[in-house]
């Protein structure tokens, strides 16, 4: 767990510094939602402060080795998420009226496990010590303590891991455009329908839609410069149209 903490606060960190590197002076603005501990990391806002988009950062690291044999993609090219989090952020979209972005990137094999083993044994064990406490925070809120300490006090591993993500590729893909391939490719990209007794035999997985990297979602520069130089309007027509 607190890997996988670690990770995503080191591609939230690099989002940011992605952000403020290709919209210097725009009138776009990132608010900060991540201590709501939602299923939104940021909300964009125009010069009048009005909300515009919501993101949610993705990391993914662990590549599905199998993703040629079973929906047709490179591990390398492929991108998985699970379908219930399609339709909730799609239902969010429809109810705020506010298009919902999945903003994602990924390292090959730098995952979770990965992480936490590079994680100093001091910090682990005081995490451990605190945990079995009779009166204690919760343990989210130690973990996020401990990450924070990391950050802080400028871990290695937490440096490791920012160099990382920042030599990754990031792309965006709207709620919209999620929901219209997964309709579009059911049975090709989401394997576990055709498989029988999936739940048994993959124990414990999650339905996942799979995507294309490069031909699925849009890359975040691209994203980013659209917006800067041709405004809402046309991000507007790029989601409407689904390529976006």
């Amino acid at each position: 767990m607190l890997g996988n903490l670690v990770l995503g606060r080191a591609a939230e960190m690099v989002f940011e510094e992605l952000y403020l590197r290709e919209m210097p002076d725009a009138e776009f603005n990132l608010e900060d939602l991540r201590e709501g501990r939602s299923d939104t990391d940021y909300r964009m806002r125009n010069g009048q402060g009005r909300p515009v988009y919501r993101i949610n950062i993705k990391f993914h690291g662990a590549r599905f080795r199998r993703a040629a044999e079973l929906v047709g993609l490179d591990s390398e090219d492929c991108f998985a998420l699970a379908t219930y989090k399609i339709d909730s952020a799609l239902k969010k979209q429809d109810e705020e009226h506010l298009p919902y972005f999945f903003a994602i990137v990924g390292v090959s094999d730098l995952t979770a496990a990965v992480v936490g083993d590079q994680i100093p044994k001091d910090v682990t064990e005081a995490i451990s010590y605190l945990g079995s406490a009779p009166r204690r925070p919760p343990i989210r809120a130690i973990e996020d303590a401990a990450v924070e300490y990391l950050i802080r006090s400028k871990s290695p591993v937490v440096d490791n891991t920012v160099d990382a993500i920042r030599e990754a590729d990031w792309y965006m893909l709207s709620a919209r455009r999620a929901d219209k391939l997964l309709r579009e490719k059911l049975f090709q990209r989401v394997f576990a329908l055709r498989v029988r007794n999936f739940a048994r035999a993959f124990r414990g997985a999650e339905l996942d839609m799979h995507f294309s990297l490069s031909d699925d979602l849009t890359p975040l520069p691209t994203f980013l410069e659209t917006l800067r130089e041709r405004g809402l309007q046309a991000v507007s027509t790029y989601l409407e149209r689904g390529d976006y």
